[in-house]
């Protein structure tokens, strides 16, 4: 790994990394693993790119980005679900915050 490093890293979503992999495989051979993402991505994803873009955009306004993306990618129902994604976060949300999280997460079903 001589003159490999990190410059950046940014969190992306489920269904970014799906039109991520679908694209590449289009120009491409994938290999096993990108075969084995790609199968993941297509069971586990609930939104198209954009509109997770636009939902992660939406909840960026009350939470930080990676919060947002975690959201994003499960889709929470109800705030039993939501109180669990928060659960290893440290402070606490009010029940109203995380009511306004379920209804721009219902926006987007």
């Amino acid at each position: 790994m001589i003159g490999k490093k990190v410059i950046d890293t940014d969190p992306i979503t489920v269904a970014e990394v799906k039109q991520m992999l679908e694209d590449l495989a289009e120009t491409h051979e994938l290999t096993y693993e990108q075969n084995l993402a790609l199968d993941h991505v297509i069971k586990f994803s609930k939104l198209e790119a954009e509109e997770a873009k636009k939902l992660v955009g939406e909840l960026e306004e009350l939470i930080k980005k990676n919060q947002a993306i975690k959201i994003a990618d499960i889709m929470p129902e109800d705030l039993a679900d939501l109180r669990l994604l928060f659960a290893k976060e440290r402070g606490s949300y009010k029940t109203e915050d995380l009511e306004k999280i379920l209804e721009i997460v219902d926006k987007y079903r």
